[in-house]
């Protein structure tokens, strides 16, 4: 992994970084690795939430509407002794 130096940033960004930081509850190394993470990463798509695809895939079908079995009773618990 490559490391990187800032020279020269001002007070007012090095304070607000500190205080977003303890917001996300971390230090403010990791508050910029996420800050340059998302940065470089915008406009890509992550990883994708399988039920979100799958309506995806099928919603220009129409949907399914499904008849649920009717729920019966529930049964007693064994006995353990």
């Amino acid at each position: 992994m490559a490391n990187i130096t800032i020279r020269n940033l001002d007070d007012n960004v090095k304070s607000r970084l500190r205080v977003r930081a303890a917001e996300h509850y971390c230090s403010i190394e990791e508050e910029v690795h996420i800050i340059l993470h998302d940065a470089v990463n915008e406009g890509r798509a992550g990883p994708r939430d399988l039920a979100q695809f799958t309506r995806e895939c099928f919603a220009p079908l129409g949907g399914v509407e499904l008849e649920l079995p009717p729920r019966g009773s529930m049964r007693e618990p064994p006995e353990l002794s």
